[in-house]
């Protein structure tokens, strides 16, 4: 049985090696705070959320078979958690009990695995109720898929026949094992045998003449004569027991399974019941191909600042399709940082298959984001700081493929203007020519200026200001400015 709950037609991998510029990411986009919301406490959650996240898919398919499969969640969020509760059941009731699986004899590898095979029957008929009872209510391909699969492999005869065979193996008639003899007559070929089902009518069995045997009792102090025995049925039993072992087995990895990929179907729904408290709206994207130039969207805001202050948080409307290049500039404190994290939260966040932090939001594919980010001064920096940036940009330069996202927040700043703005520059005009999308906040006139003169796929943003020196943490369209207004800043503080 295959859950194929996140992918199409594999089992999703919660080994697979992340993006070797993760740390950067987490840190840069505060997306800690994002999977510490998703997960609730809950550890195992946490570690499947940071995995999906961060594994980006870049087919549109693919992230379209999650989205489907999580808006059925969202519709059908109490059947979802009760089918989440079966494979924790399950762990609940092995860690209770000690399972004779672990053992190295087959007697007690066959009792633990008939014991656990019962406790699953009961769990797999939970769960076959369930997709009697709520299958026609989920619409996504891949639940329908499970839910199918569960009801023509989980039928009555399967379960009749589980349960015949559990009893047969508990032996209470005693175990009949067929043997043939070996050089020095020892026994060879051990084999367990079917016991003969006599359905005569008691009275006739008590008075029927009996065919001869030979048998032998071992005395009941006889301790030598047990152990061997002990043995000859170890021998009898050995190939069941490693049969039903592998079932036991199989079985107890469909549930795991199951777990792992309804676990990010648990953290999606997590987050939405909390984002809904706050008043704060999702959307599920409309994808573009990676080739593609579109960013529009409209309420788009960071996530993970309206979890951090548990209330509602401004969102930005955007108009970029068509676009490669969008230079932000503007007031200080006036929002840009927070919009460059919900640029980058978003796009994490549809290619994992969630919904975005937007009233709508539509986007290309991108094969990888990489995030330039200015660093406070680190005493431990073997050199200074504009080569520490120069460093990392080396770095992303040689991982970054066409068509990926660069977000460049207030980079190569730790020189003089006219410097910073020339080598910031260059560099962006070598991501454009490579197919690469770049976002970039910066407070270097004459950079943004020097892109304003010339025609060409470039869109300014720029953080609002009243009148009054206020902010409202709202991105316009707008040229670049040579103040970012920082005697504002001045006055408010001193």
């Amino acid at each position: 049985m295959k859950v194929f709950l996140m992918h199409r037609e594999r089992d999703f991998d919660p080994k697979l090696k992340l993006p070797p510029n993760e740390a950067e990411l987490v840190k840069d986009l505060e997306l800690k705070i994002l999977f510490e919301a998703m997960a609730r406490g809950d550890k195992f959650i946490l570690a499947v959320a940071k995995q999906a996240v961060l594994s980006s898919l870049d087919d549109p398919g693919a992230i379209l078979y999650r989205q489907e499969i999580l808006k059925d969640c969202l519709k059908n969020a109490a059947v979802v958690r009760q089918i989440y509760q079966i494979p924790l059941q399950s762990i609940q009731n092995k860690q209770k009990h000690w399972m004779g699986v672990f053992s190295q004899y087959p007697g007690g590898i066959l009792s633990g695995a008939v014991e656990m095979l019962g406790m699953f029957v009961g769990l797999l008929k939970g769960l076959k109720q369930i997709a009697d009872q709520s299958a026609g209510e989920f619409k996504s391909e891949g639940f329908q898929r499970f839910f199918a699969m569960v009801q023509q492999e989980l039928d009555d005869e399967y379960f009749a026949a589980v349960e015949e065979h559990l009893r047969e193996l508990k032996f209470r008639d005693g175990v009949l094992v067929g043997a043939e003899l070996g050089p020095g007559n020892e026994g060879a070929n051990y084999v367990l045998r079917k016991p003969n089902r006599n359905n005569d009518h008691w009275s006739r069995r008590v008075f029927s003449r009996k065919s001869p045997v030979y048998s032998y009792t071992i005395p009941s102090r006889d301790d030598h004569g047990a152990r061997a025995l002990g043995e000859l049925r170890d021998k009898g039993i050995n190939l069941v027991a490693n049969a039903v072992a592998q079932s036991a087995d199989h079985i107890d990895g469909f549930l795991n399974m199951l777990r792992l990929e309804l676990a990010f179907y648990i953290g999606g729904l997590n987050l939405s019941e909390q984002l809904s408290v706050l008043g704060e709206p999702i959307a599920f994207p409309e994808l573009a191909p990676v080739h593609a130039r579109q960013h529009t969207f409209t309420g788009l805001y960071d996530i993970c600042l309206a979890m951090t202050i548990k209330k509602g948080v401004v969102g930005n409307d955007v108009q970029a399709d068509g676009k490669n290049l969008v230079m932000i500039t503007g007031a200080n404190q006036g929002g840009k940082s927070t919009f460059l994290r919900s640029i980058g939260q978003a796009q994490l966040m549809m290619q994992s298959g969630l919904f975005v932090p937007a009233k709508s939001f539509s986007a290309n594919v991108c094969s990888g984001l990489f995030t330039h980010y200015k660093r406070e001064e680190d005493t431990s920096m073997k050199s200074g700081k504009f080569d520490e940036e120069l460093g990392r940009m080396s770095v992303i330069i040689d991982q970054v493929s066409p068509n990926s996202l660069v977000l460049f927040n207030e980079s190569f700043a730790a020189t003089n203007e006219r410097e910073g703005s020339e080598i910031a520059r260059q560099i962006v005009n070598a991501l454009l020519e490579k197919q690469i999308k770049v976002f970039f906040v910066t407070h270097q006139y004459e950079l943004a200026h020097g892109y304003h003169k010339k025609p060409g796929n470039v869109l300014f943003l720029r953080a609002e200001r009243q009148s009054d020196g206020g902010r409202t943490f709202r991105l316009r369209k707008g040229e670049p400015l040579q103040t970012s207004f920082g005697k504002d800043l001045f006055e408010k503080i001193f």
